[in-house]
């Protein structure tokens, strides 16, 4: 079996050694530490230097800037957010050519932002985190990286929570002949020309790459599980008239994020209220309609959940894609995968050369969470196995001091840009910071009752909506049936809660000499 489902590799050599890792002398102590350099990271890094705090260092596994954008390359991979907004507020960019952008276009984006703003000497490619340990004599956290160890009093990480591909557990996935790789580890030189390709899934990824390969596979067997609500995407080539407007007109470009962010939060209301995410169910049936006229295909494809349960889509391709004659619809389960096949339910056994999994991310069990060690020796990962995923204001977790997650838990949005939640949590991050220069503090961590209390609101919010309450099984709940992923209500609610930070929520510990720090609470 050809598999590609290991984390992406560097491609430009050996990376250089880290300059202060241990190993060639003393251990690199920094302020911040920052994990990824993806719109997190990558975000955070140049908030830090306009800000002028320069003693920081992004660890990058891969060789390049971009996260999920450097990652996904496969056929057709495109933003469904609308690029104005689908980018940072402090680096706008007047040049998308569309509106929607493409990943070239986006991992151009995020690569020029890391030239044009001088991150990339404080970025070390080819460093992947192996572990972060919260040490309580030092009041810092020891980082161990793939290329050496460092100390830095805040850790922040900026992994996301679609960066590790969700492997289904098939009888006999691993025993196959063929190639198989994950959407997101796009094996590029595999010719598919002419082969049977199984496509496993049906979500965000795959109608985007099945339109782009339908055409040039023998065929292509599309197994479904749960079919998604799909609507009409109103993607247009950026005309002369807007590129002038956005190259000429000051403000013009930030008149038409603002715009767009604000229209987006009336979708917020909607799916907060299951009845009337209902009737705009009518916007995806229509476009169902119109675009399938066999009613027992129609009938396959129609979602028996309410609109927004799971993440909308929006494709003009996918349904004349799958239509082709070289395209069957397979709706029962699998329950094998043989050397050169895959079989069903109801005991068909299909030959196939080609896999394709499109079976989207490991959201609501991160990785990275069993990376990070807290308090008393506690693994991040422990912790939400026992209590929950959960986090304060989506950025802070008690029992581990001086930690901030970028898009950390109930930060995923379900009708905006995942951009506005990155930046009002640097925002936050920010505000910490200066917070601990103003008091000279060592740590801050927070309390236990504040991250309850917030968390506790948070299940109100979410009790009833669209996302707990119509009829569905997504990657946003936890294997108790839990979510731990949406934040279920405006933007501008997050931006307000997370505009400053609140020492009163938080153990303050501050140094006192050369001993070991003493904590005051507030």
């Amino acid at each position: 079996m050809t598999s590609v489902l290991e984390p992406p590799a560097s491609t430009g050599g050996a990376a250089p050694a880290a300059a202060g890792a241990s190993g060639g002398g003393p251990t690199r102590h920094l302020r911040v530490a920052v994990i990824g350099s993806g719109f997190s990271g990558l975000g955070m890094a140049i908030r830090l230097l306009q800000k002028g705090i320069d003693d920081f260092l992004v660890f990058e596994r891969a060789d390049e800037v971009g996260g999920t954008w450097r990652d996904n390359t496969y056929p057709g991979c495109a933003c469904d957010v609308m690029s104005h907004l689908y980018s940072f507020s402090f680096a706008r960019n007047p040049g998308w050519k569309s509106t929607f952008g493409k990943q070239p276009e986006l991992h151009a984006y995020l690569k020029d932002c890391a030239d044009r703003f001088g991150v990339r000497p404080h970025i070390r490619f080819g460093h992947e985190l192996l572990s972060a340990a919260w040490d309580e004599t030092t009041r810092h956290w020891v980082v161990e990286t793939s290329q050496g160890t460092y100390t830095a009093q805040v850790l922040v990480t900026g992994t996301g929570y679609l960066s590790e591909p969700a492997v289904p557990a098939i009888e006999g996935l691993a025993d196959f002949e063929g190639a198989v790789f994950h959407s997101s580890r796009w094996d590029h030189s595999q010719d598919l020309s002419g082969r049977k390709v199984a496509v496993i899934g049906t979500g965000a990824s795959a109608i985007q790459f099945v339109p782009a390969i339908q055409p040039v596979v023998g065929h292509l067997d599309l197994y479904q599980r749960t079919p998604p609500w799909i609507g009409p995407k109103n993607d247009k080539p950026t005309s002369a008239l807007q590129s002038a407007l956005l190259h000429k007109v000051p403000g013009y470009q930030r008149f038409r994020r603002n715009f767009n962010m604000w229209g987006r939060e009336i979708l917020a209301f909607v799916m907060a209220r299951p009845q009337v995410a209902g009737k705009m169910q009518k916007m995806a049936s229509d476009h169902l309609a119109k675009s399938v006229a066999d009613p027992e295909l129609r009938e396959r494809l129609t979602p028996d959940y309410v609109m927004a349960c799971k993440r909308l889509l929006f494709s003009n391709t996918y349904y004349p894609a799958i239509q082709q004659p070289n395209v069957e619809l397979v709706t029962d389960a699998i329950t094998r995968v043989g050397p050169k096949s895959v079989t069903t339910a109801d005991g068909t056994e299909r030959e196939v050369d080609t896999i394709i999994l499109g079976t989207g991310f490991q959201a609501t069990d991160r990785p990275v969470a069993g990376r990070i060690t807290g308090r008393e020796g506690r693994l991040l990962r422990d912790v939400w196995h026992e209590q929950g995923m959960s986090a304060h204001r989506g950025t802070t977790v008690s029992g581990f001091p001086n930690l901030f997650m970028l898009l950390g838990p109930n930060t995923t949005l379900g009708h905006s840009s995942q951009v506005v939640m990155i930046e009002a949590q640097i925002g936050y991050v920010l505000s910490a910071l200066k917070e601990m220069s103003k008091r000279n503090l060592a740590s801050v961590e927070v309390r236990s009752q504040a991250q309850s209390e917030w968390n506790e609101a948070l299940a109100r919010r979410l009790d009833g909506t669209v996302w707990n309450a119509g009829n569905c099984r997504s990657w946003y709940l936890d294997e108790h049936g839990r979510n731990p992923s949406i934040w279920p209500t405006y933007t501008w609610r997050f931006r307000r809660q997370t505009k400053r930070f609140q020492p009163q929520e938080h153990q303050l510990a501050t140094s006192v000499g050369a001993g070991r720090p003493s904590v005051h609470h507030v």
